[in-house]
């Protein structure tokens, strides 16, 4: 993955995650733990299910 972001909802305390893309994946990982922290991947096609259902405010 590459080009990794926080989130903008990220608290000061510290707990937070960021995403990154490699293109054809979307990886979500804790900010805290950067390149050691274990990603989760999802097909950009699942993470596009994912914001469309946060921002239908369904999860």
């Amino acid at each position: 993955m590459r080009n990794w972001r926080k989130s903008s909802y990220s608290c000061a305390n510290g707990s937070c995650v960021e995403v990154g893309t490699d293109g054809t994946h979307v990886g979500v990982r804790d900010t805290k733990l950067g390149e050691a922290s274990p990603v989760l991947v999802f097909s950009m096609a699942a993470w596009r299910e994912f914001l469309a259902a946060v921002t239908a405010d369904k999860l």
